[in-house]
Formats: structure tokens, sequence, C-alpha cells
């Protein structure tokens, strides 16, 4: 432990943090393009990788990958069920197929494939998936995957990861690849600050608590552990000690470390960008229900369809912004308290 409360991040993130500026002026990147930048690192360490893609390479940023390794790069067009299908007989073979694309097109269009012909047989095969959650907010509801991470939680024998940052996409795409069996990782379309230090300990399956606090924890999954964060500040102000977590590994859920926090800080809220129904908010529920119940609120998007329009403003109008997060932790803690 440190005596400064946060933990793992950057002395830049600190700082803008402190200043109230993470969000508007930290420096950042969309983890699609870092996960285009740790495919092709993968690549020239591991001659088992191949990419497939289905018309958005250049929108997810794999055309470097295709330019270094042109033999182990493969396009198969608007075909996402035909690609899915591909890289399940591809990794019979021995190959460690990424397959690229937008969430709403993976988990939906491909849904059955993805069921069937590589959760099933549980064959190694990673699905790489952009514009994650409502983070791809201007391109509207038909590409918004907001129930990407629910879908995927509910198949069985999934392993679903979503970093908060670029570094975190980096270690997270190369631990997919040693990850025996099928990796879904779900990136962001807009950029997100950078966050971690080169000694965050990632790990599938282990979250990671990334601020102290003693009355209350935010637990929240990929861009919303930066407005996790901010509310954190926000409550700080008023005098209230909050612990955050990077859950950045929906399943397997690292149990461990969320009932400690339920222990040990009495309240918890949840935070993601998905729809409420099955993803993050709901997994931690039913740990805590079933073995340490607490107070606790979700903050996630409602029963609806967001519409077109710029990222964080959708997060306000949605009741999903830091301010929100904060409202949250401030209601959970008055139940504590009572």
């Amino acid at each position: 432990m440190t005596d400064a409360p946060y933990l793992y991040l950057l002395p830049g993130a600190v700082e803008h943090l402190r200043a109230g500026t993470l969000l508007t002026a930290a420096p950042g990147q969309a983890t699609r393009y870092a996960y285009a930048e740790a495919i092709v690192a993968l690549g020239r360490r591991h001659p088992d990788v191949v990419v497939l893609d289905a018309d958005v390479a250049k929108s997810i940023g794999t055309t470097a990958f295709a330019a270094a390794f042109p033999e182990r790069s493969f396009n198969f067009g608007i075909a996402e069920q035909n690609m899915v299908a591909a890289a399940a007989g591809m990794a019979t073979t021995g190959l460690i197929p990424f397959v690229s694309s937008y969430a709403v097109f993976l988990t939906m269009r491909a849904l059955d494939q993805v069921r069937n012909s590589v959760h099933y047989p549980r064959l190694n095969v990673k699905f790489a998936s952009s514009h994650g959650g409502i983070t791809a907010g201007p391109d509207g509801p038909t590409h918004q995957g907001q129930e990407d991470l629910n879908l995927m939680r509910a198949i069985a024998g999934s392993t679903v990861v979503a970093p908060a940052d670029p570094a975190t996409t980096q270690r997270a795409t190369w631990a997919a690849a040693e990850w025996p069996g099928p990796v879904y990782l779900s990136f962001t379309r807009d950029p997100v600050p950078h966050l971690f230090a080169p000694d965050y300990p990632f790990a599938i399956g282990k979250a990671v608590v990334i601020r102290e606090g003693s009355d209350a924890t935010i637990v929240a999954i990929r861009d919303m552990v930066a407005q996790a964060l901010v509310a954190a500040e926000l409550l700080a102000a008023r005098g209230l000690s909050v612990r955050v977590i990077d859950c950045h590994t929906l399943k397997p859920l690292d149990e461990t470390t969320l009932l400690q926090a339920a222990r040990e800080t009495g309240a918890l809220v949840t935070a993601e960008s998905n729809i409420g129904y099955g993803g993050l908010g709901s997994a931690v529920a039913e740990l805590l229900v079933e073995q340490y119940p607490v107070p606790m609120q979700r903050i996630a998007l409602g029963d609806t369809f967001t519409e077109s329009g710029p990222y964080l403003d959708l997060l306000e109008k949605y009741g999903m912004s830091a301010g929100h997060i904060a409202a949250a932790v401030e209601r959970v803690v008055g139940r504590k308290r009572a």
C-alpha cells in the first residue's frame, strides 16, 4: 500500500483527477486502437496468431496486422457468421484466431456460431470486440453494443474481459492469447484516459483495487472506471472515503476481492455503460445476496435504447456519469448508516 489513496495510477492521471480534468483534458486513446497495436506485437512473438475481420479492419485498426502479416490476416466482408465459423475451424488446427468486429455484430449477428461453434466445443477462439457499451455514442443505437457483456456472460464456459484503458487493453490482449478456450474482449470506440502505470497487476479473473477507501466501494468495468475515479474524488470533497475496484473481468468474477470490499466498506455501487440486465451489476448483486448482503445500487443503462450523440453527453442524460455514481454512493452509505 502507499500513503496516497490511489494504486497503480499514472502520476499524470492522478494530477488530472485532483484538477477535475481527467475526462476532459487527460491524454487518452480508444482501446480499439490499443488492441490493434497489441495484436501486431503479439503476432511478432506468436506465429500461431491470426486475425479475422468483417469489413471493419480500418475502423478497428487491424489493417496494421494485415500489413505486417498478410498471410495471417483474413477479411470475410460483411459475413460475421462465416467469420466465426471459420475461426472455429482454424482453432482446431492449432491456430489462435482473434476475431475482430463491432460488439453488436459479434454478439448478435454471429451469436449462434459464437455459442455453438466456439463455446460448446471449447475452441481456442478470441473475440476482439470494438464499440462496446454505449461508447459508440455518435454512431447511434444500431452500433452501440449495450448488450455485449450481458450476452457473453450468459454463455456457458465464457470468459469476458473489458479493460479500462490502453495499457490494460494491451495486457488483456496478450493474456487472452495464453488463456485456454474462448475469450471475449470488449473495447471502446471513443478515447478513454491513460490510467495505469506499468506495475498494474493485470490478470484475467483478478479485479484490482485502484483507490483505497472505507465508507463504500465503487465496482466499475471498461470505460466506467474513469467515471468511478472521478466520482470518488467528488465524494472525497464531501468527506466520504470511497474504494474503487477495476473489475475488468466480468467472468470469471473475482468473488474474493468483491466480498472483501463488501465486508470492509459495507456498501457497494456498480458502474457499467451496458444495459443493466445480466451485466456487472447483476453479477455482483447475485454474489452479495447469496454470500454477504450489504446496501448496493447499480449504475447502468435502463430499459431503453439510447440515441446518437457525444458519449459523455449520453452518460449524463441516461444517468451513468460520475455525478450519478457519486449520488448513488451517498444513497447506499445513507442506507448503511441507517
